[in-house]
């Protein structure tokens, strides 16, 4: 839906539920005769919502956390799989018809055994993916605004910059929004390992992909997963040429049981909503 169907959709309508493309704006949000009561995002990002607007607007906003953890930490680990053992290109060459068989110095990639992965940012999915990683015999360091005692990790960084000078893997699960925007720029990649990797997971704001696609092209970096993106559906258009990084189409979410998980959670909420009950997730 685009502008104009959404503020109408506002005027026509109970509740409204978006999802993380859908752009909520104040505009739509402060529509005149407008009808909806809440907003009911279907998804655990809300940062594509005013909630400033909604607040004034009295408006009631909810989100789906905690369901999509589980699926989202399994993404990050199938991006660093793939970029370190550099799997994107073997399938593009094999498909091609490309390959000529197996030989010894052939797309040789990196082990994840032994290597620091350092995660940005310590809620739920992080952790999720340091229990995966552990298994993968990773050593785990994270950043965050203050340590928590029980993330299970081997080091904290109060300073980003030094866990991106340490980290062999870097992989983002901060929020969105103005204090995080291009956390990860051309400073921060200048400092990272010739052979570091990043995996982004979290949110498309947090890199400047500018940025990122000129290091991953002049070979600063080995390489990069992505799985969200600054533009969405829109990616830069050097990262799509690029044999170094692999492309999701934001499948952090997307299986059956987190899914269907998520539109239980709105329906919850939208139930609570209507019967004047406490709402389960409240954002706004």
């Amino acid at each position: 839906m685009d502008a104009v169907a959404l503020a109408q959709a506002m005027c026509d309508h109970d509740a409204l539920c978006p999802t993380v493309t859908d752009r909520v704006t104040r505009d739509i949000l402060l529509v005149q005769g407008r009808r909806v009561g809440i907003i009911a995002n279907y998804g655990a990002g809300y940062e594509h919502i005013d909630l400033a607007a909604a607040r004034e607007a009295g408006l009631a906003v909810t989100n789906t956390p905690d369901v999509l953890t589980e699926a989202t930490a399994d993404i990050a680990i199938t991006l660093m799989l793939m970029a370190m053992r550099r799997a994107a290109e073997g399938e593009r060459e094999l498909r091609a018809g490309d390959w000529t068989g197996w030989r010894p110095t052939h797309l040789v990639g990196q082990s994840l055994d032994g290597k620091l992965l350092g995660l940005v940012g310590f809620g739920r999915i992080a952790r999720a993916v340091a229990r995966r990683a552990q298994a993968f015999g990773m050593r785990i360091a994270y950043h965050s605004r203050r340590p928590a005692a029980d993330m299970p990790a081997d080091a904290y960084y109060a300073d980003l910059g030094a866990l991106a000078q340490q980290a062999d893997v870097l992989s983002l699960h901060a929020p969105g929004g103005a204090e995080t925007r291009h956390m990860v720029d051309a400073a921060l990649l200048a400092v990272m390992p010739a052979h570091a990797v990043l995996v982004n997971t979290g949110r498309g704001s947090l890199v400047d992909e500018g940025a990122l696609a000129e290091a991953l092209a002049e070979r600063r970096i080995a390489a990069a997963g992505l799985d969200v993106y600054e533009n969405e559906p829109h990616v830069h258009p050097t990262l799509i040429d690029l044999p170094n990084v692999v492309l999701l189409p934001h499948l952090g979410s997307a299986t059956i049981e987190a899914r269907t998980a998520m539109g239980m959670k709105v329906a919850d909420n939208l139930d609570r909503f209507f019967a004047g009950e406490p709402l389960l997730d409240p954002v706004a």
